[in-house]
């Protein structure tokens, strides 16, 4: 059976989001009121595409003991770092305390919008993820783009092609991020115009 020319232009039709996904644009609202309000010291961060909702959130550190020398007075030393080990000791609780809490929340998620959940924190301005999804992506390069990955791999940038291109795209995505935010919402904005239809029929 022949079908109609659909062209060769780029993109998706329904943009960041494919048609046949379930609509995440209240997954944020859902995830605030689903996650346990003592989880973390503010509001959850969530990214979204096609295949993950990653879940982020920002674990409250201990108060640190004022780092100061005999002499100073107490009120004019300066706050010394949290160690190291109390971070990853804290990481390491929240991690195992919250598993089944945070498997079920996944599950939920899951079903609702067609996606995995990754979960992952920031502490003391480190991001650690827990898990985290790794989606294989087919492509076909030409000569002098697979120079680019060969000259990485030679380099020991890279352990294969595979990593080097993994490499170049969050290099890419590093140096275009403020471009890309904003393709991303005037994406978002088609896809309101064309669920919302025209007016007036």
């Amino acid at each position: 059976m022949r079908h109609g020319h659909r062209g060769h232009g780029f993109g998706r039709t329904g943009g960041w989001q494919q048609a046949d996904l379930p609509d995440a644009s209240d997954a944020p609202a859902w995830f605030a009121g689903r996650l346990p309000a003592d989880w973390f010291a503010g509001p959850a961060t969530l990214e979204i595409d096609r295949d993950e909702i990653v879940v982020l959130g920002e674990l409250p550190l201990p108060p640190a003991e004022p780092a100061r020398g005999d002499d100073a007075p107490a009120e004019d030393a300066a706050p010394a770092a949290v160690p190291q080990a109390t971070r990853e000791g804290i990481i390491a609780r929240f991690r195992e305390t919250t598993r089944p809490a945070r498997m079920q929340i996944a599950q939920e998620a899951q079903a609702r919008y067609g996606r995995n959940v990754a979960w992952g924190v920031l502490v003391d301005g480190e991001r650690i993820m827990f898990t985290h999804l790794a989606v294989p992506v087919m492509t076909r390069l030409r000569q002098p783009e697979r120079k680019v990955l060969d000259t990485l791999v030679d380099a020991g940038v890279a352990r294969s092609r595979s990593d080097a291109l993994a490499w170049t795209v969050k290099l890419a995505g590093k140096h275009a991020e403020e471009w890309l935010a904003e393709l991303r919402t005037a994406m978002r904005k088609v896809d309101d115009l064309r669920t919302e239809g025209p007016s007036g029929l």
